[in-house]
């Protein structure tokens, strides 16, 4: 390794991008795990990031997306400049040369159809950011072009410890009958972009996840693997996490117990939305149970399984036709219609969208707080109002009111999230 004083470190690979320096083609940066957008960034650059990792600046440009964050375009990359050291564009080119570039390696696609699942727009402009950054065309970067139809198969690099029977343990008995199927690795049918298909989600062993996608569109890869690093919480940084956790006495042996243990996330997050709903007051299992249901009443049959309903079709639905009390049905029903109207919408700033969350009738802070968590992968959600949690911290703290866990909790920020994950498998295993 060069010595520290030679070297020019950047937060960013934007960054170090805007500052001329280009990709190594041995090391591969783009297999890398990415960083956590929401460290060390403000609430409208978390945003703004999620959004372009979305697409929003592939068909859109940089004033459509700061009109939709509610800030001015120079303010957006002053805020930009000053906390990632790139500017919106750069990071969203980034973003298309390092997915063009893991397509390239991994897989058989024709290069036109990389440019356009990379979000280029053309072949042209593909061409000449490949040349701009390499002095090689893409197509030199792989050494023979076989295409084979089937599955497209990519490797997603996470940082050690990374608990993934964890998290199967979680997705398992979550997993939405019909739709989701976890064994030794997690599977679950989608329609995006119009188009069905599959996904599967393993785990290599040797830091890498191998996500294995049948069907769909080739334009929604991207959008599948941004939803699976979120699922399973890929960025995360496991030692930032431990060594507030660990400061806490009591909770130190529980996070030592289960190292690597992650903030389970949502491959869609309407359907964790729904989830949430249901889940008021009934056990897992049930709300498992009514999720299926629901699934089979309202959901849409694919020739790769059946599909949960999206939030236009449950605002329609007959609040009689759910089985379960009325009231949360309607809350079901009211949510999915702010939803599809974009009242109610996933990019919202964290405390707006908890708001907007808490103004449905039906809707209340547990509820609020597990979307938020799932949905929006926050990970300094709290379900403080969580019954087992409240029943674990009684036991292990001494605590009895949810005012004294909040302020017990301060001292896990910003990661109360994974806190709560290691309170909840402490309940699973002390059952067990």
């Amino acid at each position: 390794m060069p010595k520290a004083e030679n070297v020019t470190f950047y937060e960013t690979a934007a960054a170090a991008s805007e500052a001329g320096y280009r990709p190594c083609l041995r090391c591969r940066p783009e297999t890398s795990p990415g960083t956590p957008a929401w460290r060390g960034t403000s609430t409208t650059v978390s945003r703004a990031l999620k959004l372009i990792n979305e697409g929003a600046l592939d068909e859109g440009n940089v004033s459509a997306l700061s009109d939709r964050l509610g800030v001015t375009s120079r303010h957006l990359g002053r805020l930009f400049s000053k906390h990632l050291g790139a500017s919106p564009n750069t990071v969203a080119q980034t973003r298309r040369l390092q997915f063009a570039k893991k397509l390239i390696d991994e897989t058989s696609l024709f290069m036109t159809d990389v440019a356009m699942i990379s979000g280029y727009g053309s072949v042209r402009r593909f061409n000449d950011h490949f040349r701009k950054t390499y002095s090689r065309t893409p197509g030199s970067l792989r050494r023979e072009q076989v295409v084979e139809a089937g599955d497209v198969c990519l490797r997603i690099a996470y940082r050690d410890p990374f608990n993934f029977d964890a998290l199967l343990d979680f997705f398992r008995v979550r997993g939405i009958p019909g739709t989701e199927k976890v064994t030794d690795c997690y599977e679950r049918t989608f329609v995006l972009d119009g188009q069905p298909g599959t996904v599967s989600v393993s785990d290599s062993g040797d830091g890498y996840l191998v996500c294995r996608v049948t069907g769909g569109s080739p334009r929604s890869l991207m959008n599948i693997v941004a939803r699976v690093k979120s699922m399973f919480d890929v960025d995360a940084v496991p030692e930032d996490i431990s060594s507030v956790l660990v400061s806490d006495r009591v909770l130190k042996p529980l996070v030592r117990k289960v190292a690597g243990l992650r903030l389970p996330g949502a491959f869609d997050a309407f359907e964790v939305s729904v989830r949430a709903v249901v889940g008021q007051q009934v056990s897992v299992k049930g709300a498992t149970t009514v999720m299926g249901r629901i699934a089979e009443r309202c959901g849409k049959r694919t020739g790769f399984g059946l599909v949960f309903p999206d939030a236009e079709t449950l605002a329609q639905l007959d609040p009689e036709s759910l089985p379960m009390p009325g009231k949360r049905a309607l809350a079901i029903r009211e949510m999915s219609s702010r939803i599809a109207e974009g009242v109610i919408r996933f990019d919202m700033e964290a405390q707006e969208f908890h708001s907007a969350l808490l103004s449905v009738p039906g809707i209340g802070p547990w509820t609020a707080d597990y979307i938020a968590m799932r949905a929006l992968a926050d990970p300094d959600a709290f379900l403080h109002g969580d019954l087992v949690i409240k029943k674990v911290a009684s036991e292990l703290f001494g605590i009895d009111t949810e005012k004294e866990l909040l302020a017990r909790a301060e001292r896990w920020r910003p990661w109360r999230g994974y806190a709560g994950m290691h309170l909840w498998r402490y309940a699973a295993e002390t059952r067990s």
